[in-house]
């Protein structure tokens, strides 16, 4: 079993060079794993690029409990149990805009130019970052979850439920990212990707259950809310931190998840393939 990778140079760009038509998947995976190190050692160079997995969560953790905990629930312990699942949900997928404004910027640069010149797997260049895009899932998910225990949280699902629901966030976020990598290839600058992916983001984040309950909604906004992928997360979080039981809505969530890897990876890989 081989993987694709980079098809030879062609005279536009004269400082590729002819490789081989495929390397071995061990060889892939390795190539793979090297540039998500180089992935994460930008990012441990770079704290600016955290901010979203970790200043964002602390201020709508807190932020939105405050707000809303006496308005929805009577109280902020009272509202902290359907508020951390959804602030989960919405920080992964805040986080996952980054995938794109990056690739974006590395396109711009010519650094996937120079990846395309070695003789390396063609979807290495865009799996390797979102390998290491997991760290930064998890670190939201992780700081949501401390904050949300300092005010109050006590997650009746015990140990394996919020670990289940932390598993089920970075799945989410990686799936999901795939999207956005792809409006990376199709955009022509960072801040149009930005701007895209903003416009996708805020509604599948806020057109949910993530802060309020369904029933409280105005019956049209309730019937988008309940098609929302999104809602499925969430519900499936919430069963799983909260009571501990794995439920339809983890299948749901994880089979929309399946469903966009499936198809937004061949759409970025080619989209990438045709761009640098």
């Amino acid at each position: 079993m081989r993987a694709v990778v980079t098809n030879s140079a062609s005279a536009s760009r004269p400082d590729a060079r002819t490789v081989n038509e495929s390397v071995p998947v061990r060889e892939a995976l390795t190539q793979i794993t090297t540039l998500a190190w180089r992935a994460l050692i930008k990012m441990s160079r770079n704290p600016e690029q955290l901010v979203d997995v970790t200043a964002m969560p602390i201020l709508f953790t807190v932020m939105f409990g405050l707000m809303f905990g006496g308005a929805v629930s009577g109280g902020t312990a009272h509202y902290l149990p359907t508020l951390i699942p959804g602030i989960i949900a919405m920080t992964t997928i805040t986080a996952c805009v980054g995938a794109g404004i990056q690739l974006r910027e590395d396109m711009d640069k010519g650094v996937f130019n120079r990846f395309r010149s070695l003789p390396i797997a063609r979807i290495a260049p865009l799996a390797g970052p979102m390998l290491a895009d997991l760290a930064r899932y998890a670190i939201a998910a992780a700081i949501t979850l401390i904050v949300g225990v300092v005010m109050g949280y006590r997650p009746g699902g015990g140990v394996l439920g919020v670990l289940g629901g932390v598993v089920l966030a970075v799945i989410t976020g990686w799936s999901i990212a795939w999207i956005f990598l792809w409006i990376g290839t199709k955009a022509r600058s960072a801040g149009a990707v930005q701007g895209l992916s903003m416009m996708l983001m805020f509604p599948l984040a806020f057109l949910s259950n993530a802060f309020v309950p369904v029933d409280t909604l105005p019956g049209w906004l309730q019937a988008v809310t309940r098609v929302n992928p999104i809602s499925h997360v969430v519900s499936a979080l919430r069963d799983l931190m909260n009571d501990g039981v794995v439920t339809t809505q983890v299948g749901w969530a994880l089979l929309g998840c399946a469903a966009v890897a499936s198809i937004f990876i061949p759409l970025a890989v080619r989209s990438y393939s045709r761009k640098v």
